[in-house]
């Protein structure tokens, strides 16, 4: 394949290798922007951080930190998001016009700028503008990779895919270089990055959607083998893909940011609820917990009476298992499905942050009467409250590390993926890009609030993420539809009914595929309408319709390719 470079990996590797290395450059990624969030939780602590942008001061006798300007410290971190916003949406309007590896070039090249900037910051305005620099291309990043990931990865196996996470955990310390020194470390992996990933092969989906099919179907092949039970898979999979591209090219004009979010001229491709469906998905992803739990750890320990000194290193602990619970998502989530994964996610953090916030106040109250009954010379009263507050807080911190446990093997991925899998191909990163502005809205506004609600509201702060899990229950159950197991294809008829509920999507897509076996059974197979042994068209079959969709299989020779196996929508403009 003279078209692609010598240097790429795709001539070198194939099958599950190439899955593999490409998964492993989605993983550095990954681990990129999970990183900031798990490092501004004890940057926020670092004395020398807190006096050099101004929020406040360590108090030497408590050895604690003192934050005197709690809106500042929220400021500083949530500015972070809104960058993410603004370049999320230039990742997916860069992505769909010149693929997706020189997308991920971009982002990495520009969050280099921005963590340079953060580890050099010598005020707090300086810092958020730093960091305002580093979410753009964080924001870049976030909207190309879960695209991909899953247009690489087959139907089967898209979950264990996305499902990869980082962490990080440093010791506190008094100097600079306590807080510079993590910030600068991202900027390690980020050149890796922009230095390996020109040397990848781009989505066979985009490089088909755009006319290179040559180059497309050389990819396809080797990520799914030419050989042996694999042969014909990539050509089926390729004419799935051409088939596809050739529904969705008639709505090209339409897919704008504002069309998509309200949906204008998509008809049957309901593309406005697609993205209203990411966005809340990203938002709620946030506010079941983890942001306040991953940035401001610290904090929540010493609500749960843990001093200073240990708080930094439980909420590294912590971080830790946050980091293996992902592995769970890796072996489940193909085999339960998608919203199976958020409800069992959302009932085990809901209850998690419920008895949070009830042990750490009886811990506080403990707390409270030890200090009464030590100054009333009560001593051994005295130790009796103080054991019991330390075993309400020790609960306190169970919980809370169960909470994270549970969302990386849950929440963690879900949010990430979903965007990534329903999307039509003509807009998919685009698509994604909407999920990556839900994402943004959802940390920059918690991150914001938490300094806030965390003094006003102190441990009842837990209650209010555990009402957040209670609300997802019925909205997932509602609203979104499941979608493993099924091909990145087949995600139009999944949503071509014309309403918003679950169920009426589900019937909707069972009587598609009941009155249109020759594309969704084919499609389901992974094999498209073409003979599954030679990966040649199959002979013509009457035309058949359905609710919004006539499905013609054209494969007269008299046709030109792009005719053949076309399924067509009944475009509602």
């Amino acid at each position: 394949m003279d078209k692609i470079s010598k240097m790429n990996v795709v001539h070198k590797l194939e099958k599950r290798s190439l899955l593999i290395a490409i998964n492993c450059v989605c993983g550095l990624s990954i681990f990129f922007f999970g990183y900031d969030q798990g490092m501004m939780g004890g940057v926020n602590n670092a004395p020398n951080y807190l006096t050099t942008m101004g929020i406040g001061y360590y108090d030497a006798a408590t050895v604690s930190p003192v934050i005197t300007n709690t809106l500042l410290q929220g400021g500083i971190v949530s500015i972070y998001y809104l960058g993410t916003l603004i370049g999320c949406l230039v990742g997916g309007w860069f992505g769909e016009k010149y693929g997706r590896i020189k997308t991920i070039g971009l982002g990495a090249g520009w969050a280099v700028l921005g963590a340079t900037l953060q580890c050099s910051a010598q005020n707090h305005v300086w810092m958020i503008f730093a960091r305002l620099i580093n979410g753009w291309g964080t924001g870049i990043l976030n909207a190309i990779i879960p695209v991909w990931a899953t247009e690489t990865a087959e139907h089967t196996s898209r979950g264990q895919f996305i499902a990869i996470d980082g962490c990080n955990y440093y010791e506190a310390g008094y100097s600079s270089f306590v807080w510079r020194f993590p910030i600068a470390f991202q900027i390690a992996p980020l050149l890796f990055l922009f230095a390996i990933c020109w040397y990848f092969p781009d989505s066979p989906r985009w490089l088909t959607k755009v006319g290179r099919e040559e180059e497309a179907r050389y990819i396809l092949g080797r990520l799914r083998g030419e050989t042996g039970a694999d042969l014909g898979k990539a050509e089926a999979e390729f004419q799935d893909i051409r088939n596809v591209a050739a529904l969705e090219r008639k709505t090209a004009t339409k897919n704008s940011y504002f069309h998509m979010l309200f949906g204008i001229g998509s008809g049957k491709l309901h593309t406005g609820r697609r993205v209203e469906l990411v966005i809340w998905l990203q938002i709620m992803q946030e506010w079941v917990g983890i942001a306040g739990v991953t940035i401001y750890a610290p904090t929540i320990f010493r609500i749960a009476g843990v001093d200073h000194s240990k708080a930094q290193w439980v909420s590294g602990l912590n971080n830790i298992f946050y980091m293996f619970s992902t592995l769970i998502c890796v072996f489940t989530l193909d085999r339960i499905g998608r919203r199976w994964t958020l409800y069992w996610g959302s009932v085990m953090q809901g209850i998690a942050m419920f008895l949070a916030g009830g042990l750490s106040k009886l811990g506080q109250d403990a707390t409270a009467a030890s200090d009464a009954a030590k100054a009333a010379g009560k001593m051994a009263e005295a130790a009796s409250l103080h054991s019991k507050a330390a075993g309400y807080g020790i609960g306190a911190v169970a919980m809370v590390f169960l909470f994270t446990f549970t969302f990386g093997a849950t929440w963690l991925t879900v949010p990430w993926l979903y965007p990534a899998e329903i999307f039509p191909l003509e807009c998919r990163a685009k698509g994604n890009a909407w999920g990556v502005v839900g994402w943004s809205v959802g940390n920059g506004w918690l991150t914001l609030l938490c300094p806030v609600m965390f003094a006003a509201l102190n441990e009842k702060t837990y209650y209010v993420f555990g009402a957040a899990n209670v609300i997802t229950l019925p909205m997932v159950w509602a609203l979104y539809p499941e979608s493993n197991q099924r091909t990145l294809e087949e995600m139009d008829l999944l949503f071509a009914a014309d309403t918003p509920w679950n169920w009426d999507a589900e019937r909707n897509f069972a009587l598609l595929k009941e009155q249109n076996p020759e594309l969704v059974q084919a499609a389901a197979r992974g094999n498209s309408v073409v003979d599954p042994e030679t990966g040649l068209p199959q002979q013509r079959r009457r035309s058949t319709r359905g609710p919004g969709l006539d499905v013609v299989n054209r494969f007269d020779g008299d046709e030109s390719p792009d005719e053949k196996g076309v399924a067509t929508f009944k475009h509602e403009v």
